[in-house]
């Protein structure tokens, strides 16, 4: 569990700083102004609230108590999973820590005010599809997301195999026949 707090102690912060510093700079640098470039120009820089959710998916037109609502509900979930989790699974840790660290990112924004989450990198031209506008709160989700799904392919997968063959050795063939 001393594990578990220490990486909690230190991504939780670190994600939410960060995060919270790089929205406060886009009000500042980038709101009412036309998008910039970084990465020359792979990534550019446009200043959105977001009222909805993931790619701009939304509930009617005043959503934010439903997502905080939702937020918090999932939040709980993500802490009972950090608990559950055993302690020498790091990337389930790792994994659920980014994503909780993600969400109250946004979740900060939608409690502050009304005008919805601060989104500011991209929309990310891919050449089929433009990636929605995004933040460094949403970027530890996805991220700690996509690790959680291989941390629970990998759990899968080591269960399966325990079960075909527990001991090592080749299940003996039956004696029918």
């Amino acid at each position: 569990m001393r594990g578990k707090l220490l990486g909690f102690a230190a991504v939780v912060p670190a994600v939410l700083i960060v995060d919270l510093w790089t929205k406060s700079w886009a009000l500042r640098e980038l709101m009412g102004q036309p998008p910039r470039e970084l990465l020359g120009g792979l990534l550019p820089l446009t200043f959105a609230l977001n009222r909805g959710a993931a790619f701009g998916l939304s509930f009617g037109s005043d959503p934010r108590w439903i997502f905080v609502g939702l937020t918090v509900l999932a939040l709980g979930l993500l802490f009972v999973l950090l608990v559950q989790a055993d302690d020498a699974d790091q990337l389930r840790i790792v994994s659920l820590t980014l994503v909780i660290a993600g969400a109250l990112g946004n979740l900060w924004d939608r409690l502050r005010w009304s005008r919805g989450v601060v989104d500011f990198l991209g929309p990310v031209d891919l050449g089929f599809w433009h990636f929605p506008i995004f933040n460094v709160a949403d970027v530890a989700i996805s991220f700690g997301a996509v690790l959680l799904a291989v941390s629970f392919w990998r759990e899968e997968r080591e269960a399966r195999q325990a079960v075909v063959a527990p001991s090592g050795a080749p299940e003996p063939e039956s004696g029918a026949g």
